[in-house]
């Protein structure tokens, strides 16, 4: 039997395991990153407001929900936006990720949180499905209508 993962709240000094991880993902998906150490400054300052928090699991960790939260008009409490969700590759299909999300809610619930939203690319339909299984949705649940994302970048150059 497969002993339970240590799954707890990330805090700033966890930093620079946070940022290896998440290069680690960007660098896995051919995705642009600036790099563990630029990520590690930017997780520091972000993981001391209250407007950011990440879960962890294992130890060393060996996953991550990286969460930010914003105000919004349509409800008392915040709307929570899973940022990035990782798990190294040799550790997925172990419960690791769904004991990561489990944890994730738990603190959102205590938070207030009134709804957690996550972007998905379209070809990731194991993203997709990981989310379904844990109650997430990728249609409006009063109109039925299937959720789209847009994005637009405001960096130098676009």
């Amino acid at each position: 039997m497969t002993p339970t993962p240590r799954i707890r709240r990330a805090d700033p000094s966890d930093a620079d395991r946070l940022a290896v991880m998440l290069h680690a993902f960007n660098t896995e998906f051919d995705t642009e990153t600036p790099g563990a150490e630029v990520l590690a400054q930017r997780l520091q300052v972000l993981l001391a407001e209250s407007s950011t928090f990440a879960v962890l699991g294992g130890e060393p960790a060996v996953g991550v929900a990286l969460v930010t939260l914003r105000s919004n008009v349509w409800s008392d409490g915040p709307v929570a936006l899973l940022d990035e969700m990782y798990v190294e590759p040799e550790q997925r299909g172990t419960g690791i990720g769904s004991a990561i999300l489990q944890h994730m809610v738990e603190i959102c619930r205590e938070l207030g949180v009134a709804a957690i939203e996550i972007n998905v690319d379209e070809s990731d339909a194991g993203a997709m499905r990981f989310y379904e299984r844990h109650g997430f949705s990728g249609v409006d649940p009063d109109s039925g209508e299937r959720a789209f994302y847009f994005y637009r970048s405001l960096e130098a150059g676009d």
